[in-house]
Order: C-alpha cells, then sequence, then structure tokens
C-alpha cells in the first residue's frame, strides 16, 4: 500500500512539473504576442500619420484603379 501511494505521488508530481513548465511556455507565447500587437498598433499609427485622412477620401472612380493598358 505505501509502495502505490510513494508511486500516485510521484505521477502528480511529474504531472505538476509538466503543467508548470507547459504554463511558462504559454505565458512566454502571451508576452512574444502582446510585444507584436503593440509593434502592430505603432505601425498602424504611422501609417495613419502619413496619410492623415486615413484614405477614406471622397468617393473613388474605379477608372482611376484600371491598369494603363486598359
Amino acid at each position: 500500500m505505501p509502495h502505490d501511494v510513494d508511486h500516485r505521488l510521484n505521477e502528480l508530481e511529474i504531472k505538476a512539473s509538466y503543467t508548470e513548465d507547459l504554463l511558462d511556455q504559454f505565458n512566454m507565447t502571451i508576452y512574444r504576442q502582446q510585444q507584436q500587437i503593440d509593434s502592430l498598433i505603432l505601425q498602424l499609427a504611422q501609417l495613419r500619420q502619413q496619410n492623415p485622412d486615413g484614405g477614406a477620401g471622397g468617393p473613388r472612380n474605379l477608372r482611376d484603379e484600371l491598369p494603363p493598358h486598359y
């Protein structure tokens, strides 16, 4: 009986260790994703400054967008 309890306790400790490692990996993934999001927000703000009207000018004429060979 004590051997069974020791074995079960050992298995639980192993699972807890794997769970902690997985949690650390998830935290790093979330941290990196947040860095990417922050970078993309900054890039978007810079693009909006380059084009202050936000690309939402007057009505577009689709003929202006045709390639020159038409």
